[in-house]
């Protein structure tokens, strides 16, 4: 049976914290416990970006600093060397959003299919990644999902956006680096689903580099995982998966509501626990077609992939399962997978300070409204500031 406790080390979680870091991270998870001040400093946030107001670096020493590498790759590389120091791998991610043209989008493109080579290159990185709607207009993966007639230009658009994707496919398989395409919201999923089912087709028959991301909230996802996969076994080809539960409810909600369709989300948190264990199970049944990339902060579902492992008499680095969460949050999960040799890595986040600040106000939202996520993550901080002061720790106490 694997340990309970496997993820209470709070000594491996924070090595590589200075005491300094340590305090700062205590005191960016007190704010973010309480709602008022994130919705008040995010209005803030922008409104100060807006008039151009000098805070930047104040995002910088503090939000930034927790969540981010850094503003390049180059600035990301002492880190990701370090956790990598410690077992834990790294996955870069330029999060820079909102962009509308296509110079920005063949910028994006350039700029992605760099950073698969800058993996090629690094046993630290073991996946690349892509954003659908980073390299194509929002309305344009609106209409293909919606199945509306496009117009000449608009059938135009979506061929340079297949090609885009396409490139990226193509340069991940020919430097042999896994790349996942993110999700997206429901009304522009289908789209990328269909795409990523081609590439899977063209570049997944003779090993799996190319995943596409299933968003567990969504109560069809386990029917949609099972379909690919029949389909997978008739034509060929293999399924990558990375499985997460999701990151646009309210607005699904919202927006069900205001069309008055019936929500693509579970009813509940119950609910999509349930749709996420089930669907990270069926993947696990199926490892000869499918590989599985486990995103979850949630202690429970990662608790039972690794029993599931120890079931299955899998070994613990198994190429077919990784598991990984964001910088900056889970380290508890994230140092201690590594310590016992399970493939591990962080999601690394980089890009210009006032780029990334939508990617980090989304952060701390997540973390306010996910329930038990940041008093788990500020108590285990607490603990660890306890432990470096030689004062007894629940740990210490057997206490759990």
């Amino acid at each position: 049976m694997i340990n309970r406790k496997i993820f209470n080390d709070t000594k491996t979680a924070f090595k590589l914290k200075s005491d300094l870091e340590l305090d700062r991270a205590i005191f960016l998870f007190s704010m973010m416990n309480k709602k008022t001040l994130v919705d008040a400093g995010s209005w803030l946030t922008k409104f100060s970006l807006k008039l151009h107001l000098p805070v930047e670096g104040l995002i910088k020493k503090t939000i930034f600093e927790q969540f981010c590498g850094g503003i390049t790759e180059e600035d990301c590389k002492p880190l990701t060397k370090e956790m990598y120091s410690k077992k834990l791998h790294s996955i870069l991610d330029y999060s820079v959003e909102g962009k509308e043209t296509e110079e920005q989008f063949d910028a994006a493109l350039e700029k992605k299919m760099k950073l698969i080579k800058f993996a090629a290159e690094s046993d630290e990185l073991p996946f690349s990644l892509f954003k659908p709607t980073g390299i194509g207009r929002f309305a344009i993966w609106e209409k293909i999902t919606e199945r509306v007639n496009l117009s000449d230009d608009e059938k135009e658009e979506w061929e340079r956006v297949k090609e885009r994707v396409d490139k990226f496919c193509n340069c991940a398989y020919e430097n042999n680096v896994r790349l996942y395409a993110d999700a997206e919201e429901s009304w522009m999923q289908l789209a990328a689903d269909d795409l990523m089912e081609e590439m899977m087709k063209k570049y997944n028959k003779d090993k799996i580099l190319i995943y596409n991301t299933f968003q567990c909230y969504r109560w069809d996802r386990l029917e949609y995982v099972k379909n690919l996969h029949e389909k997978a076994k008739k034509e060929g080809f293999k399924v990558g998966a990375k499985i997460v539960r999701g990151a646009y409810m309210e607005k699904e909600n919202a927006r069900a509501k205001k069309y008055g369709y019936t929500s693509p989300i579970c009813e509940n948190k119950e609910a999509t626990d349930v749709n996420f264990n089930s669907v990270m199970s069926y993947c696990l049944a199926n490892l000869e077609d499918i590989h599985l990339f486990i995103g979850t902060h949630n202690e429970v579902s990662n608790y039972l992939a690794l029993q599931s492992m120890e079931d299955k008499g899998l070994p613990l680095d198994d190429d077919r399962i990784w598991f990984s969460q964001l910088y900056g949050m889970s380290d508890h999960i994230s140092y201690n997978l590594a310590k016992k040799g399970y493939n591990s890595a962080k999601l690394l986040p980089f890009g210009p300070v006032r780029d990334v600040v939508p990617y980090l106000l989304r952060r701390a939202q997540e973390n306010t409204s996910v329930k038990g996520q940041t008093g788990r993550e500020l108590s285990l901080l607490e603990e660890e500031k306890k432990r470096r002061k030689g004062e007894p720790t629940k740990h210490d106490r057997g206490e759990h």
